[in-house]
């Protein structure tokens, strides 16, 4: 069931792009658009069917059904006006200068070519959108590696949609990265070497050998693989999947890189800084749309509930995203802003004693599961248990939509 590096299909959307057969390139591209425009015009917009379209094979497609799009999947009215910063918020925000560092070092994420002034005032803007949603939302606490996902959207949807997106997404998806710790993070982290081990043991046995621990993934996680990827278009993409996809879904894709490298990582020393070495940096020229189909298939037959059984020992599981998505709606009470992430993350480069306990279950049903659920997320019946699983998961306003 290992991922194996001859799965190859080039880079994202490629079958979309390109390739020689073109007539046949252009009929799926019309139908889907077609598709996803129908459902768009719907009264009341079919939200699960574009869901399906943002996980199936392309995703999106394009920035200008993305505008369109991304706001029925987090719900958000486009009329609504966007909000309003207080005054002088740049003087009175407590995270100010570590957001303007982080946005002075964000040049990579602007598109190669840019006019200095242009992306000078993207930058402007960055800030503002962070600041303003910190502002809105007291119990909220920026982390290096948010404005990584704010200028994803920034770019795509601009500055007033960016702002209203963002500021959902981060008391939803994103909210147990803002938390004044690191607890909520690792227990999300925690879920990586138990989806490895349920698919290939022997790749689990030699991580936990080399005690490598999970901080090589940490970046990937938190930013939705925004840092780590230099091509644009293999951003929104994964944007596309995680917006219709449960909160969770961004681990299960970070486990399927892993075994998609599994020869690599077995050919290493066993020692915990060869490994993580290599894990750290990512392969830019992944198969995405085999790895987005792989990650919906492994969701499907190892969900969160039953990992999460797994991970029993964590204290705080019911309180994450990861069991309950409701409580996204909650509000915590406010607490002092972290300053660097990663120096919440101390201690956990070596795994708990009790990790091996923790981790391992027995396997029988695998192969049953594996062939009722089918192998293609884009195609098949795992597609609409992805969907019926972020539906599902979704918090309060999206169920009543979906009666």
């Amino acid at each position: 069931m290992a991922l194996h590096r001859e799965q190859r299909d080039g880079p994202t959307s490629s079958r979309w792009n390109g390739g020689t057969q073109k007539t046949d390139f252009s009929t799926k591209r019309k139908k889907k658009v077609a598709e996803i425009y129908q459902a768009l015009n719907s009264e009341p917009p079919d939200v699960a069917a574009l869901r399906r379209m943002a996980i199936s094979e392309g995703g999106l497609l394009t920035d200008e059904i993305r505008r369109k799009v991304w706001p029925k999947l987090l719900n958000v009215s486009t009329s609504d006006p966007p909000p309003i910063p207080g005054e002088d918020l740049r003087e009175v925000s407590k995270d100010y200068q570590q957001v303007l560092l982080d946005v002075r070092r964000s040049l990579r994420r602007f598109p190669p070519g840019m006019p200095d002034e242009q992306r000078e005032g993207l930058q402007e803007e960055l800030i503002d959108i962070i600041l303003l949603i910190l502002e809105r939302n007291p119990q909220l606490h920026y982390y290096q590696g948010y404005h990584d996902i704010v200028v994803t959207f920034l770019l795509v949807v601009g500055k007033k949609l960016a702002t209203s997106l963002v500021e959902k997404l981060s008391t939803h998806h994103l909210r147990d990265f803002m938390d004044s710790t690191m607890d909520n993070t690792k227990h999300i982290l925690n879920y990586l070497m138990p989806i490895i081990d349920q698919v290939n043991p022997e790749l689990h046995d030699f991580m936990q050998s080399a005690e490598v621990g999970t901080i090589f993934a940490l970046s990937w996680l938190i930013t939705w693989f925004g840092h780590v990827l230099s091509d644009f278009r293999h951003v929104v993409r994964l944007y596309d999947f995680f917006l219709a996809c449960h909160p969770l879904m961004p681990i299960y894709f970070a486990a399927v890189i892993v075994l998609y490298r599994e020869q690599e990582v077995l050919d290493c020393d066993c020692d915990m800084a060869s490994v993580h070495h290599l894990l750290s940096q990512i392969p830019q020229d992944l198969p995405y749309e085999t790895l987005i189909s792989r990650a919906g298939d492994l969701f499907v037959q190892f969900p969160p509930s039953e990992l999460t059984r797994e991970a029993a020992a964590q204290q705080q599981a019911e309180r994450t995203a990861a069991s309950t998505f409701k409580d996204f709606e909650l509000v915590s009470a406010q607490q002092k802003p972290d300053m660097v992430l990663r120096q919440r993350f101390r201690g956990l480069l070596r795994p708990e004693a009790h990790t091996k306990d923790v981790l391992t279950k027995p396997r029988t049903n695998r192969f049953v599961k594996l062939a009722v659920m089918g192998l293609t997320v884009a195609l098949g019946a795992a597609a609409l248990a992805v969907v019926k699983s972020a539906l599902e998961w979704a918090p309060k306003f999206q169920l009543q939509l979906f009666p």
